[in-house]
């Protein structure tokens, strides 16, 4: 799911301040520096930033008194349902992104008490790293399957003719690429949780020395090429089980395991306030729509 290259000029005859302000958080969300193939945290966080300034305009733009009166004059057409319902998908989506963002701080923060305790010297360390990679592996399916079922939506999607307002025409538009903007910065997300582009392909089948080739090539180019902090966790503790169980020295990737730890959830609390912040404006708008429609 590709984010609009070209905004269609659906506002053009709205003098309205709101109209330009749009227009500039969608060049934001557009400009080259955010959909670059960087997909780091921080470009992620920028992102959701931005969203929130969007969705804050677009709540102020649906509780105009013009507005809701062009809106409120189309409540039998087909499309209201549409607008509802991908308001309550993008709802959905931020939730299940935020919940794979709270099992995978849960578990983590978990593995970090313990390594403090124990030094990494115990069998216990080595049993809750499994349990920590167990736990990502899960996610990552449950991400997975959710992105076919973005896939699935964006082929799906269209917006059908409808309504002979203007006014309403353009409002509408506009609703759908907002919605279209938001689910793509949101797969965005997901796919970092997931750890990323190259963390997709299953490890389940690999040999351990395979793995730990794997994750040192991955550590070797973290200097040229980004890895997220989750691929940086995922590989150090799969280079760390390794080194547990060939009873080679674990001194260094122990380190690096706990450096991680803590880089991660410094990440993680950011993208997660991120996403609260997100979530509350969704509400809000999803409430402002309703108000128009239902009542």
């Amino acid at each position: 799911m590709a984010l609009h290259h070209a905004r269609s000029n659906s506002l053009p005859s709205r003098p309205h301040p709101l109209s330009s302000q749009i227009d500039e958080h969608f060049s934001r969300l557009n400009a080259s520096q955010l959909i670059s193939s960087s997909s780091s945290s921080s470009s992620i966080c920028h992102k959701l930033s931005c969203l929130q300034d969007l969705h804050d305009c677009v709540d102020k733009l649906i509780l105009l008194p013009l507005t809701q009166k062009s809106l409120a004059q189309e409540q039998n057409e087909k499309w209201v349902d549409d607008v509802l319902d991908g308001s309550l998908r993008v709802l959905d989506v931020c939730s299940m992104a935020t919940d794979a963002l709270l099992k995978t701080k849960e578990c983590a923060q978990e593995l970090q008490s313990i390594m403090r305790r124990r030094r990494g010297n115990e069998i216990g360390v080595s049993s809750e790293i499994k349990k920590y990679l167990t736990s990502r592996k899960v996610v990552k399916n449950t991400i997975h399957k959710a992105l076919r079922g973005l896939k699935y939506l964006e082929n799906k999607s269209s917006l059908s003719p409808f309504n002979k307002d203007h006014e309403a025409v353009a409002v509408v538009s506009m609703l759908k690429e907002v919605e279209a903007v938001t689910l793509t910065v949101l797969e965005s997300l997901m796919t970092l949780i997931s750890g990323g582009a190259k963390a997709q392909s299953k490890l389940s089948g690999w040999s351990l020395v395979s793995k730990l080739m794997h994750h040192k090539r991955i550590a070797c180019e973290a200097e040229e090429t980004e890895v997220n902090e989750f691929e940086k966790l995922d590989s150090a503790l799969h280079t760390l089980i390794y080194q547990k169980t060939s009873k080679s020295d674990n001194t260094g990737s122990l380190e690096n395991v706990q450096q991680q730890l803590k880089d991660f959830d410094l990440c993680n609390q950011e993208l997660q306030e991120g996403l609260e912040n997100l979530y509350r404006r969704l509400i809000k708008t999803r409430v402002s729509l309703l108000n128009i429609f239902v009542n």
